[in-house]
């Protein structure tokens, strides 16, 4: 299975949805692509993804067209929009693209959604590698809460499988390295459609090269974590995660849940990082924005101590990484949260991270590696708080880069202490 021919280490990289909704262009997708190449590849940054609507010329937003006419093929698969992708021009696809984001020696990924268009369901149109029609194989009743494009695909029926063979051999032949499924994980009004997974998993083994799975949205049910690890490399175990306290306060829990069925190629996935410069054409999700106009362009509204917070946690967890924001505008600080080359050695090393206690004030997390262990004193409250950690080692403390000789800490409100405790 190509399950496990890919994401030894939590995948990390660079998505386009928190700066640039559905509306990102080629041009956009270069530009972060060259940057991540100059300053992140060698500390492990290396995916860059094109998140949704990559096939609708009129996209502006994160704000969908309902019912907006998508560019498709003669066998009901998406195509990239040209007036947005001019190297998808003559039927070439993403191919272009994915040349040159493998020539920086990066990879390249794509986000889908679930099903069929249903453009091709009411033009009735053709699916290779089989004498049946969209029509055939679809599942009317199986839609998206949040986005019309798409009706789902009926597994039981004949087709089925050949059209998602169809769409991931067209994938392979463009050089996509990792596919974001939309709307499978955990549905707010169906669930977890596991026969489309399964369908998705034969077609990505059968089409001859490895890519990533990831899905979403979340929260992924807990009780699924065997099915989710059988067949994909990540899923989200939350909605869309957005630059609130709340929603960094919430993830403890589910990380601490979690935890457990984190493993090589098995990557429970905290969502994007929405660091730096977002919000650039998007909105703070679509289902209304209930922050108003504080989606629109801006930087995070995260404090530097709660960013931190955000990176320690995700990373002693073992969560992928991919970084929302636009990067060529990143500040020193925010370059200096993605390129700690202990932290990143934290985050591919380590061989077992948990919970180890949570009170009104502290959440305290422990990991393990061959060589260190790690200890992260989260305060969780709102205001500063002093906490005493006693170690049986020398300690170093990953964020400030330096060895430490004491067991008192004050930490600042939504802040954090990372230690590093040599092994002999």
């Amino acid at each position: 299975m190509r399950l496990m021919n890919v994401a030894k280490t939590p995948p990390k990289g660079w998505n386009s949805w928190d700066c640039y909704g559905a509306s990102v262009t080629e041009k956009e997708v270069l530009a972060n692509a060259e940057y991540m190449a100059k300053h992140l590849k060698d500390f492990g940054w290396e995916y860059v993804v094109v998140d949704i609507q990559w096939y609708e010329s009129a996209a502006k937003s994160s704000i969908y067209n309902a019912f907006y006419p998508l560019k498709m093929d003669k066998f009901s698969r998406l195509m990239p929009a040209v007036n947005r992708f001019v190297s998808a021009k003559g039927s070439k696809g993403f191919k272009p693209l994915g040349d040159r984001i493998h020539a920086l020696g990066l990879k390249f990924g794509i986000h889908i959604m679930r099903g069929i268009p249903r453009q091709a369901v009411h033009q009735n149109t053709s699916i290779l590698g089989t004498s049946k029609t969209a029509r055939d194989i679809v599942h009317t009743n199986s839609i998206c809460p949040w986005n019309t494009d798409m009706y789902g695909v009926d597994s039981n029926k004949e087709g089925a499988q050949e059209y998602y063979n169809s769409l991931f051999n067209l994938y392979a032949s463009w050089g996509v390295d990792y596919i974001k499924v939309d709307d499978i994980a955990a549905s707010r009004l169906y669930g977890t459609h596991q026969p489309e997974i399964e369908l998705i998993r034969k077609a990505i083994d059968q089409c001859g090269r490895d890519m990533v799975l990831s899905l979403s949205p979340g929260p992924a049910p807990l009780e699924c974590a065997d099915f989710f690890k059988q067949n994909a490399n990540m899923w989200r175990v939350t909605d869309d995660f957005w630059d609130k306290w709340d929603y960094i306060y919430n993830m403890f829990e589910r990380c601490a849940s979690w935890a457990e069925f984190v493993a090589p190629h098995n990557w429970p996935d905290c969502d994007m990082l929405p660091l730096g410069r977002i919000g650039i054409r998007s909105v703070d999700g679509n289902w209304p924005n209930p922050w108003g106009e504080e989606g629109a362009d801006r930087y995070t509204r995260l404090t530097k101590d709660e960013q931190m917070t955000m990176m320690t946690l995700w990373s002693i967890f073992r969560s992928p990484l991919m970084f929302g924001g636009e990067l060529r505008d990143n500040d020193e600080w925010t370059l200096n949260l993605l390129t700690n080359s202990e932290l990143t050695e934290m985050h591919y090393n380590i061989k077992k991270s948990w919970q180890e206690s949570r009170n009104k004030n502290f959440v305290v997390w422990r990991a393990e590696s061959d060589t260190a262990d790690y200890i992260a004193l989260f305060n969780i409250s709102d205001k500063s708080k002093t906490i005493t950690y006693q170690s049986n080692g020398a300690m170093f403390d990953v964020w400030k880069n330096t060895m430490i000789d004491i067991n008192e800490f004050t930490i600042p409100s939504h802040g954090v202490i990372l230690l590093k405790v040599i092994k002999e």
